[in-house]
């Protein structure tokens, strides 16, 4: 259980729970109250919950009303299904995440030899500047092709 409460998954983990409330305050709470407006006597009329719903969302009225005693039930319930759907999605994600090929290899660090094992390819002193104290030679046999990833200063 130590390696899945990572640093970067406490982060993470912290994030979904912000989402959640945010998604919970603006569109759980508003759709609650909306459902019991739109329902006259026994049936519930989409129409009208359709035509008051993003009323709803943009009011801040709506979420104080949610929590009044005629409303609190269906948010109760509403903010139950929301949470159990949420959390399924974050568990799908967060499994999904660390399934990546090249997940936790290091790549494009300076640091892939040591002890001047670099210098068998590359040269000390001259040739296409790569580093600092590591040059591409140019009179090297085989293939010099070089990428340059970043922005060329031109002055």
């Amino acid at each position: 259980m130590g390696k899945f409460f990572t640093e970067k998954r406490k982060k993470e983990i912290f994030i979904y729970l912000i989402l959640w409330l945010v998604f919970a305050i603006v569109l759980v709470w508003p759709m609650a109250v909306a459902s019991i407006d739109s329902t006259y006597g026994s049936e519930f009329k989409a129409n009208h919950f359709l035509s008051i719903a993003l009323d709803y969302i943009l009011s801040i009225d709506v979420r104080v009303k949610a929590f009044q005693e005629k409303y609190i039930a269906n948010t109760g319930t509403a903010m139950k299904y929301y949470t159990i759907f949420y959390f399924l999605v974050v568990v799908i994600l967060m499994l999904k995440a660390g399934k990546g090929e090249y997940n936790n290899i290091e790549h494009g660090s300076s640091d892939w030899s040591s002890g001047g094992e670099q210098y068998k390819v590359l040269s000390r002193k001259e040739g296409i500047i790569l580093a600092e104290k590591n040059y591409l030679p140019v009179d090297k046999k085989g293939n010099v092709n070089v990428l340059i990833v970043g922005r060329i200063w031109c002055w």
